[in-house]
């Protein structure tokens, strides 16, 4: 009995409250001595925790308890944008972003894409000052269901979701061009 009292109870119990809930004649106390010693050794202990007494995991298993909660986290503008310019254009620099962006990027930004996992360093450009590239990982992929870089939406998808406007691109002709002349070195990811 005193057994099943401290298994189902979530705070320790003291050994009079233990004696107010078993039948008369019961010692609880000569119990608790008898439990602590079954559970020597094993993945629970009978402790005693001030003047109550609780069963709680072993010390040594104590990692395996841990309780992980996912922190849901909204990305702010500049990080959004940020991780668009590097999933769009990747692999590519920070001074690319900015140029992109039209802003500085700032550390924070980076460092939280970096935290999240979606993005990772990639390889140094062969330019001067051999400058670090980002690129998107597994982890951005498998987020945003993804099976890879390629499968990111074209400018057909965005707009057909409201979220370009219908203006055409700067230097891609006028209204009436049916084929707008491809710009070298521009990648497929931006096909229309």
């Amino acid at each position: 009995m005193v057994e099943a009292i401290l298994f189902a109870s979530a705070d320790p119990v003291t050994v009079a409250e233990l004696e107010a809930r078993m039948p008369h004649g019961a010692d609880p106390a000569e119990a608790l001595v008898l439990l602590r010693r079954r559970y020597e050794g094993r993945g629970v202990r009978v402790v005693k925790v001030g003047d109550a007494w609780a069963i709680r995991t072993a010390p040594d298993l104590g990692f395996l308890m841990q309780k992980e909660t996912v922190e849901t986290r909204k990305l702010s503008r500049a990080a959004i944008e940020t991780l668009a310019i590097i999933a769009y254009h990747q692999p590519c620099t920070r001074a690319e972003i900015e140029e992109i962006r039209g802003v500085a990027v700032s550390r924070g930004t980076v460092d939280q894409l970096l935290e999240l996992e979606w993005i990772r360093f990639g390889r140094r450009r062969m330019t001067p000052g051999r400058p670090v590239t980002y690129v998107v990982t597994q982890g951005f992929l498998d987020h945003f269901g993804l099976e890879s870089a390629r499968d990111l939406p074209g400018l057909k998808e965005l707009r057909a979701a409201g979220l370009l406007d219908n203006r055409p691109l700067p230097g891609a002709g006028l209204p009436g061009d049916e084929e707008a002349e491809v710009v070298e070195g521009q990648s497929e990811l931006f096909e229309d």
